[in-house]
């Protein structure tokens, strides 16, 4: 995976507002700890409710309802209602939610490297404690 420096990153004004208007839109759409759990727990096939529920531990029914809404106006996710006998309703990922591909696999890639990170920082404060 490709790393790039942060702090020697050299933008103009302009520049560095439209990106930091970028970031901040990214993150007003998919900010927060449910919805891109949720978009990942879709990424498998449709989902009914429940199924999506389990999936994605610990997230209230209120909560899920709300952030699939929110989905579903953003044009990530898309709500299909059967009536044949039983209604059943199922959502899915739309086409637009592929544009994320990028997105959660660096995510994902980084949250895995900061957690060895900690990983190894605990494991050397633990190793100096016990030197002392």
């Amino acid at each position: 995976m490709e790393t790039r420096k942060v702090k020697n990153a050299h933008h103009d004004t302009t520049q560095c507002y439209s990106r930091l208007n970028a970031i901040g839109d990214a993150l007003y759409v998919l900010g927060g700890k449910w919805k891109l759990r949720i978009i990942m727990a879709l990424s498998e096939g449709n989902l009914r409710f429940n199924e999506l529920q389990r999936l994605v531990k610990g997230i209230s029914p209120r909560v899920l309802s709300n952030e699939l809404k929110e989905l579903e106006i953003n044009g990530f996710v898309k709500r299909h209602i059967h009536t044949e006998g039983t209604v059943l309703v199922e959502y899915e990922l739309t086409e637009y939610s592929d544009t994320l591909g990028d997105v959660l696999y660096a995510l994902s890639e980084w949250g895995m490297m900061h957690r060895e990170n900690i990983r190894k920082q605990m494991r050397s404060e633990e190793v100096a404690l016990a030197g002392e």
